[in-house]
Parts: structure tokens; sequence; C-alpha cells
């Protein structure tokens, strides 16, 4: 996109005619996005450039705004979390059962302990797909494509892990109000063991390859820095802002689905630049690993996998088939003849971006009568404009992948 394309009016144009006039130099403008390979989404940066350098940026959003939050006013609560999946894909389960306990708020029921430990090592199988897929692409718009392929076989052993729990890979659909739809079978905890004792080894080379390579430190260090004032006050949350130096994480200061019961730490990084988002996003790998090999360690015995709370539940689809009760609480469940409490609640959960928020008001029918997602992404993706301002070209690629802008979750 060039000068000529401005509208006469356009705050560009009048930059660059008082540019020329001062000195003689030329500026430029440069179209990143919609569809450009290095935005990983559709999105678009407007760019006002002196050469390669970067001098004013103007954000579009919107390009897939698909309306979800108009939508599930008018969808049943349990057909709500097929909307959660298509926000950040890359950790779809977190999102589901933030949504699941978003409604266990509401109506107070009370989850099993091993459901909720359950729930605790998909989550963070979902935060390791999450950093996983953030980290290895960084390392590709930095130039080095080796390990995005080596550990991206990983994601796909997640994959299997989640299959074998719900049917589904990328966009889940897991789980029900109070735990699970079904218990976990003994093939996804066998691959579940064999992804903690293959990944760790693969993570290990991956960092290996990049935290003191001098071609990355070069392209990342003090490259999109943020202090943690301005981090706070744009309302960053999750990696972004522990880079910075924070020590916010929802799972420590709002403990849920019994997170308080594990022992890990919350890395900070102390810049807030794009070197420090990737160390802090590489630490919490490992804090996950642990977590999952806690969570598999404390247990509890037994096969519960769900609260038994028969109105919010669906039967399984046998017993519907052959038993009058069964029958009778799936029809109640499906046709929203069950009361629902009016009221008005947020929950939040510790997504692979930050806290992802469930604002949720009630009228008491069958489908809500208000649902506001906090998406991280879209929170922010507003200080991009600001963090690139100064850059070079080059830069304004890397410190987008760094912040792991989603657009699913940008635009929602």
């Amino acid at each position: 996109m060039s000068e000529l394309l401005l509208p006469p009016e356009h705050r560009y144009a009048k930059i660059i005619k008082e540019k020329l006039n001062e000195d003689g130099s030329e500026l430029s403008v440069l179209n990143l996005g919609p569809t450009h390979p290095a935005t990983h989404g559709i999105f678009q940066n407007i760019l006002l450039m002196d050469g390669e350098r970067i001098l004013e940026a103007e954000p579009t959003i919107g390009y897939i705004h698909r309306a979800f939050e108009k939508i599930a006013e008018n969808r049943p609560f349990y057909q709500i979390t097929p909307l959660t999946d298509r926000m950040n894909y890359c950790s779809s389960p977190i999102n589901n059962m933030g949504w699941w306990m978003t409604l266990e708020k509401l109506l107070g029921v009370e989850v099993p302990k091993r459901a909720q430990y359950l729930r605790v090592i998909v989550m963070e199988l979902a935060r390791i797909t999450d950093h996983l897929i953030c980290n290895s692409i960084l390392g590709v718009d930095t130039g080095a494509y080796t390990g995005f392929l080596y550990v991206f076989q990983f994601r796909e052993k997640i994959y299997e892990i989640y299959e074998e729990i719900c049917g589904a890979r990328l966009t889940t659909n897991m789980g029900r109000i109070g735990g699970f739809e079904r218990d976990w079978s003994p093939e996804a905890f066998r691959k579940l063991d064999l992804f903690l004792e293959e990944f760790p080894v693969a993570w290990k080379e991956f960092e290996n390859l990049f935290e003191r390579n001098r071609i990355f430190l070069d392209r990342t260090v003090n490259v999109g820095a943020i202090s943690a004032e301005k981090a706070m006050a744009y309302g960053f949350t999750g990696p972004n802002l522990r880079a910075a130096g924070v020590d916010y994480d929802v799972r420590v200061a709002q403990p849920y689905s019994s997170y308080e019961d594990f022992d890990f730490i919350v890395p900070v990084g102390k810049s807030g630049d794009t070197y420090d988002r990737f160390c802090v996003r590489n630490a919490e790998v490992w804090e996950s690993l642990s977590i999952i090999r806690q969570a598999l360690d404390k247990m509890p015995a037994g096969n519960e996998y769900h609260a038994e709370v028969p109105d919010y539940y669906l039967p399984p689809k046998e017993d519907v088939y052959n038993n009058m009760e069964s029958l009778i609480y799936h029809f109640k469940i499906v046709m929203g003849e069950v009361p629902v409490p009016v009221a008005e609640i947020y929950h939040p959960v510790e997504g692979g971006n930050g806290e992802i928020g469930f604002y949720l008001v009630t009228d008491g029918s069958r489908t809500p009568y208000r649902l506001h997602f906090r998406r991280p992404c879209f929170i922010y993706y507003q200080a991009y404009p600001e963090m690139i301002k100064g850059s070079l070209l080059s830069d304004a690629i890397v410190i987008l992948s760094s912040l792991n802008v989603i657009a699913g979750e940008l635009d929602a």
C-alpha cells in the first residue's frame, strides 16, 4: 500500500507531506496483513515507514469476528463449549474447562476431586501445546526452522491423548457440567506416561538450540520490551505480563480445580522483551510437566469422573434408550426445563496467553442473558503499535510472534 492510496485526510498522508517538505526525505506506507504469513492470523497493521524503521502503526481487527457472544445468547449452556474451542484453538481444553467451571459456580456444583485432577492434567497439556507452538514458531520467525519441526511431533502426541479422552483433537468440545462425559481409558494414561517420558528430553534439546544461540539472542534481546507498569496499564496477564516481572498467575491468585494442592513456581522475567517472553514460556512448560506428574501421583482412588447432578449432567445414551428416568432427565435438560439461578458471575482461568474470563448474566432461562469472554489477546494486542514504534520491520514480526496473538481469540 503506497501513500498514493491514502485519502488526503488520513494522518499518515499529512505526516508524509510534512516530512517531505521538512528535509526532503520520503516516507512510505506498508500494509502488514491482513493475509500475511508472518502475522499468524487475519489482522492488519498499516505501518508508516522511514526506510526499514517503523514510525507509526495503525492496527485493524475484526476480520474473523464471528459474534460468539451474541450467538451464545441463543444457545443452551451446554452448547456454548464449541464456541470456546474456536477462540484460542491452540489450547482449547483450557477454554472448555473454564466455561464448565463458570457454570458450576453458577449452579453450585461440587466436582469430585478425581475429576478436578483430571481437568488439571488436560489443562496443563493444553498449556504445553500452546507454549510449544508459540516458542517454536518464534524460532521460525528468526530463521530457525529445525526446532519447530523437531518439537511439533509432540503436539501430535498430546492430540492423541485428547482423542482418547474425548474423540477430538484441535477443537475438543471436552467435558460436561460436573466433570467429563466419560472416564479416561487405560490407553489415555499409557500415552500420557509415554509423553512424560519422551517429551522432556526433546524440550531440553529445544532450549539448548535457542537460549544461547547468538543469532537468536541478537534478534530477541531488548526487542519489543515493555515495563511492568505499562504492561499492567494495558491489562496484560499471562506470560507476557510475567516476562515483565509481575508474578500474577490466576492458578495461584484465585485457585480453581484444586490447583492449591500442587507445588509449582511462577516463572518471571525482568525486561519484558521478546527473549524474556520466550524464556518464561519455556520455564512454564517445565512447571506444567511437574504439575501433571503431581496430579498423577496424588490421583484419588476410584473411577469418579463427574459430579452426581442429574438435573444438569446428560445421562449416557444407553441409559436414555433403556431407562425411563434417564430419558426424563435427558428431555428436561435438552428442552431447558431445569431452572437456572438468576445471577451475575465472573470466573477466570489461567489460559495459555493469560487470564481467560467468563462474565455470565442469567435470567433463569435455558440460555445466557449476557455472556462476555475476557480474551487476553484482544487486551494486549492494543499495546502492539507502541511496542513496535522505532523498531525495524523484521523486529515487528518477532515481537508479534512472541506476544502469541491468536486471531480467533483476538476477534471472537
